[in-house]
This record gives structure tokens, C-alpha cells and sequence, in this order.
């Protein structure tokens, strides 16, 4: 028996607007037996949505996404027995998705001068699928359709969503668990024909769905009454590939927009469509962290939404500790091949620094002082775990190792099972403390620190100590060295071995205050190598590891966001011809994913010629991958060595990547 494996994303068209995504096929159809469908509250409300014209061929000749909830597919309809040069019918179909549903507005025009009587089948489906379930990739059965006075509707575990249709179709059935919609459809010469299809969801019926609805955490759209929480650029870039890079990456992301049902007022960036369109730590920080030169609005509201979920006790169950940020937030648990993970989780070494950091990041950057007294207590919460809980054995350094089956074997932003590797391409075995965490707690030690000072609270000169004595503790373990010269290792293992083989890891130590200054220019040295640098962006994992593999996920492909983390360390750093060279192959990048950059593509070598593979179940668009390419394009944007990443003067704190003095 062969297991499935995650369906393909990458020739999708995904428009979305939170917290509902579409993806279909290049003609516009969603078809079963893949990602395809609508997606709401984490769950696929629509699995398939078909339109056949009988008796007649449908050949899609063309597709655009105006926008990130818009898109509109074109169709030659060819009539079984006509001319095959004849294009004189063709077929519009307009997507709009918005807050409260999926509209579908298609339109039949003929250029010919006879009238013409068509019949078209609409076909829809709905397995009412929990994402987790869609992204196994194995078959899900419908749900039985009911259908009503040519309204449909499905029902599943109290999830409910109706189709209707304008106009009434002139027949509606059920065919094997599939709805059929019939119309008839009048041309005059030279005119056209309209159906107008809608999908929303509602609440499901029956006393099992009360039940198991009701616990359910769902995050929302914002209101619209709020306003943006960034400011749009102060100038478009005059080069027409970043202009167009910038204009979809800030469209994607004002559609990633999801609200805390707690105060709807607070926004956050969701992960990434369609698997993690929902609040993650590290994703939904990073983000916000990479968006602060367009304001601090979105940092505030991720901060908070955050900070309501922060740790409050010991359960290992959830990876739950005392201040610990979580890593995910679902409507329910994730089940996915061995992972059983509960709705809130807190597998996650790194995320608890991160906020601590983008907390310390956004006040220097004009987060209102009042916002930041606020989450003051939360702060030394995290303070407290990163210096006493994140540090399980008590050696000096952050370490994670799995507390309850099913839980991710790996705790760092490369969480699959295989993220961390030996140069021999052994896997490294737990507990693992990785180097970039060290650099993000060094960091997080010393700007909270200065948060505590500034506003007359007491604890700092601890931290600042604590800081220091990971600093000498980093050099003495994590340095080691081959044919090229020294880099800091990926981790330290069990046996607190230094973990060898160069990896993208080390980047996200520049700027933290981690590294000398000589430490630094090493590690730009490593970076600027074409082991590292493929011409694409940085790979995750050198190419003469053993392990390397440019299509694996986390040893050798490319993901904009490390590579976005890596340009903004070195632009800190004063490397700015190792920055340029990388953003500039993120750029080269987007041209050929048509500017919406996924979660991840193919480490190959620019130079050899090859076209650049997509990562088939990469998600698109994905948030970090967005706003690392809305602060790459801001950094090249800037006169180098004169202004911040940001483009604003250079300030310890003030903006990613700048570094923090020790």
C-alpha cells in the first residue's frame, strides 16, 4: 500500500481574503481528489465546483489574478460537430471572494450571428474536511448534498454551507454525493448569457454539531472599520520587477489579515494558504517584525493576540510552560500522520524571544508607550522562561526535545523531522540546541533588559549579565571548521556535540549582537559561497553536505524568509554585497512565480541553466515569504551604508536585522 502524499499546490490559483482562501485549477475548476476547494475556519467547505457545457468542448485559453481575492479565467467553447477553427462562444468566469463568501460569476458571449440554446451542468461537492484531513492527500468521501428548491447545502460536525444560484436552476439533483445543477441557457446573436453562482457557510443543524461547535476557536476577519495596520510605501520602486514584487506581496498580505475573536480590534498575519492560514508564533512575529518600517500597528495587535495565549502552566501534553509563546492556534487538533497536536501548541523553542524582540523592536519604532507598559508583565514571563525553563538541563543554552507523542520532533523554525543533519547526513539527535536561538535569547536578554530600564523597572543588569555569559559560552562550543574555514555549527546535539555541516542557521545570528565583528564577516563569507548561494536566494543547507537534497524541505531548498533574515543580518552587519546578491536572487525568484513568492522553492544553481522547481506542496502565498520580500525590496531600495534595511537611520533595535549593541 503506498501512502499519499500531500496534494500539490503549486499550479493553483489561490485568491484569498481572511479567513477564507479558493484554490483552483489553471481553468478555474475545482476538482476532487487534490487541494482544490474553499476554505473557511480551517476546514474545506467546497471540494469541487464544475462547469460543463453539453455537447460542446471547453478549452481555457487564458487566466489572470487581478487581486488577491479576484480572479477571472476565459474559455473557447467549441460545439461537438462545429468548424474547429470557430471561436465564436466563449466562457467568462469572474471569482470575488470576500468575507462573507465565494462568488462565481460565469458568462457565455457569442460573437456569431444565429441564436444559440445551450444546457450547462454545474457539479459541486463538499467533504467539509478539517485541513489537516485535506492535506494527508488521502480520498475524502462527500458529504451527502441536500437539495432544496435549487438550493443546495451540506452539513458536517456542525459546519454547514449552502450553495445558490441566480438564476434558479431549471432542475437540481443529487448523483452519488454529488449536486447537479441544470440550466438552460438562451443566446441571441451577438449576445450573452449570466449564471451567478454563491457559497457561504453557516451554521450547521443537529444537536452533534451544537456540541462539537461550540468549543471552537475561529479567528475572523477584522472589522472594516479599521484601517490598514502598515502605511503603503512612501515611493513605488522605479524597477518594475521589485515595483511588481512589492504590489502583490502587500496585496497577499492585506488578505492574510485575520483578527483575535477576543478583541477584534487586534490583527495579526496568518502563516500561510492553505495549511496554516491561522495564528503561528514564529510565523505571525517574523512578519510583523518585517513589516515595522510601514508602521506599528500590526506588531501591536500580533503582541497582544499573543500574549493572551501566553503559557500559563505545565502541561506536556501541549508543550505548555509558564510564559512560554505558543507555536500554533487551531479551531481543533491537528492530526497529520504521527503528529497529534491539541488546538493550542506550544512546541516552539524560538518564538518566546521572538516576541520579546519584536516587542522591544516596535516601541523603538513608535509603538505607543502605553501599549507597551501593558504587556510589561507578559514580558518578564517570557523573560523568565528563556532564562530558567528554555534552558532544561541547565547548561546555558536553549534546548528543546519533545515532551508528549506525537509532538514535532523538531522545535525550531526547521520543524520537520529531518531539519537538523550531520555534514554526513546523519540526523542530529535531541535535545538540540540550535545556534540561531541562542542568537534570538542573547538578543531578547538585552533588549528586554533595556525595556525594563527605560521604564523604571528593575531586573535588568541579570539579564545583561546572563547575556554576556552566553555570548563566551557560544564562542567556546559552536564554532567548528572544514576545508573552507569556520562557521558556527547548526546546533549542539544530546551530547552537546557541536552539530557540523553549514547551514542557513548561522545567518540569523548577524545582528543579534551574538557574534564579533570578525565572527560576523566569517559568517558573510560562508553565506556569500555558491554552496550557499544558489543565485535563487540562500539555500538552507549546503550543497556539500551529504544531506543536500534541493527539493528537500529544510536541507537544500530555498525559503524567501530565511534568505530575507539573512540580507537584513548583513545589511546590519555592513555586508552589503552578500545582501544585494542574495535579495536580488529571491528577486530573480519571483519573476518566474509570477511575483507571488511561495513558502519554498528549489534550491538549484541559477547558474547552471535549469528552470526553478517549485516545491509541489508549498504554500502560496505565505506570509513571512510576503514580508521578506517587502524588507528585501526595502533594503535595496536604500542607499547602502547610509540608511537601515528599513530605509530609516540606523538605530540598535529600531528595525529587523539591526544589530543590538552587548
Amino acid at each position: 500500500m503506498t501512502t499519499p502524499h500531500p496534494p500539490a499546490l503549486h499550479d493553483l490559483v489561490t485568491v484569498l481574503t481572511a479567513p477564507a482562501a479558493a484554490l483552483a485549477g489553471s481553468d478555474g475548476e475545482l476538482r476532487t481528489g487534490g487541494a482544490d476547494g474553499y476554505y473557511g475556519d480551517d476546514r474545506r467547505l467546497l471540494s469541487r465546483l464544475e462547469v460543463e457545457i453539453v455537447d460542446a468542448e471547453v478549452r481555457p485559453v487564458g487566466r489572470s489574478l487581478t487581486r488577491s481575492a479576484e480572479a477571472r479565467f476565459t474559455a473557447v467553447v467549441q460545439p461537438t460537430g462545429a468548424d474547429a477553427t470557430d471561436t465564436d462562444l466563449m466562457l467568462d468566469r469572474h471569482r470575488v471572494l470576500t468575507h462573507s463568501g465565494l462568488a462565481e460569476h460565469l458568462r457565455l458571449r457569442t460573437f456569431g450571428d444565429a441564436p444559440l440554446r445551450l444546457r450547462v451542468r454545474v457539479r459541486a461537492e463538499s467533504d467539509l474536511a478539517p485541513v489537516h484531513e485535506v492535506r494527508t492527500g488521502e480520498r475524502i468521501r462527500p458529504v451527502p448534498p441536500v437539495t432544496a428548491g435549487g438550493e443546495v447545502r451540506w452539513d458536517r460536525d456542525g459546519t454547514g454551507v449552502v450553495l445558490t444560484a441566480d438564476p434558479a436552476p431549471a432542475e437540481c439533483r443529487e448523483e452519488d454525493g454529488t449536486a447537479v445543477l441544470c440550466f438552460e441557457a438562451e443566446l441571441p446573436p451577438g449576445g450573452s448569457w449570466s449564471l451567478s453562482l454563491r457559497v457561504c457557510s453557516s451554521p450547521g443543524t443537529g444537536p452533534a454539531g451544537a456540541t462539537e461547535r461550540a468549543p471552537r476557536t475561529v479567528f475572523g476577519a477584522p472589522p472594516d472599520s479599521l484601517p490598514l495596520p502598515w502605511a503603503a510605501p512612501a515611493q513605488a520602486p522605479a524597477d518594475h520587477r521589485r515595483a511588481r514584487l512589492l504590489q502583490r506581496s502587500l496585496d497577499d498580505l492585506r488578505a492574510m489579515l485575520l483578527s483575535d475573536p477576543l478583541d477584534p480590534r487586534d490583527r495579526f498575519l496568518a502563516a500561510g494558504s492553505p495549511w496554516y492560514f491561522t495564528l503561528f508564533g514564529r510565523d505571525s512575529l517574523w512578519s510583523a517584525r518585517m513589516l515595522l518600517p510601514l508602521g506599528t500597528a500590526l506588531s501591536g495587535g500580533t503582541l497582544r493576540t499573543l500574549a493572551r495565549r501566553q503559557g500559563r502552566r505545565d502541561l506536556p501534553e501541549a508543550e505548555e510552560q509558564p510564559g512560554k509563546i505558543l507555536h500554533e492556534a487551531r479551531p481543533e487538533p491537528l492530526r497529520l500522520g504521527s503528529l497529534t497536536l491539541p488546538p493550542l501548541y506550544y512546541g516552539t523553542v524560538d518564538a518566546t524571544a521572538l516576541w520579546v524582540r519584536l516587542l522591544h523592536d516596535a516601541w523603538r519604532a513608535g509603538l505607543p508607550e502605553a501599549e507597551v507598559a501593558e504587556l510589561l508583565p507578559h514580558l518578564r514571563k517570557a523573560l523568565r522562561w528563556i532564562t530558567e525553563a528554555g534552558d532544561a538541563d541547565g547548561d546555558g543554552f536553549l534546548e528543546y526535545r519533545a515532551t508528549a507523542p506525537g509532538s514535532l520532533a523538531n522545535q525550531g523554525w526547521k520543524d520537520s523531522h529531518d531539519g537538523v543533519r550531520w555534514s554526513d547526513g546523519r540526523l542530529a539527535e535531541a535535545p538540540l540546541a540550535l545556534c540561531e536561538v541562542q542568537g534570538y535569547a542573547h538578543a531578547a536578554a538585552l533588549q528586554g533588559a533595556d525595556l525594563l530600564e527605560s521604564f523604571g523597572a528593575g531586573g535588568a543588569e541579570p539579564l545583561r549579565d546572563w547575556a554576556a555569559r552566553l555570548r563566551e559560552r557560544f564562542r567556546e562550543a559552536y564554532w567548528v571548521c572544514d576545508d573552507v574555514g569556520p562557521y558556527p555549527a547548526i546546533a549542539l546535539d544530546g551530547a552537546k556535540r557541536p552539530v557540523d555541516g553549514a547551514s542557513s542557521n548561522m545567518a540569523h545570528l548577524l545582528g543579534t549582537g551574538l557574534l564579533t565583528s570578525n565572527e560576523a564577516a566569517m559568517v558573510a563569507r560562508r553565506l556569500a559561497g555558491p554552496d550557499m548561494d544558489c543565485g535563487f536566494g540562500l539555500r538552507t543547507l549546503s550543497s556539500t553536505s551529504a544531506a543536500f537534497n534541493p527539493m528537500s524541505y529544510h536541507c537544500g531548498s530555498v525559503w524567501p524568509h530565511d534568505t530575507a533574515i539573512a540580507v537584513l543580518g548583513l545589511a546590519a552587519e555592513g555586508h552589503h554585497e552578500v545582501a544585494r546578491s542574495l535579495a536580488n536572487g529571491v528577486l530573480e525568484a519571483a519573476e518566474r512565480f509570477d511575483y507571488r513568492l511561495p513558502e519554498l522553492y528549489g534550491g538549484v544553481s541559477a547558474a547552471d541553466g535549469v528552470p526553478l522547481p517549485a516545491y509541489p506542496s508549498a504554500c502560496r502565498p505565505q506570509a513571512w515569504a510576503a514580508a521578506g520580500a517587502v524588507a528585501m525590496i526595502g533594503y535595496l531600495e536604500s542607499p547602502a551604508g547610509t540608511a537601515s534595511p528599513s530605509g530609516t537611520p540606523e538605530r540598535a533595535g529600531n528595525a529587523p536585522g539591526v544589530p543590538v549593541s552587548p
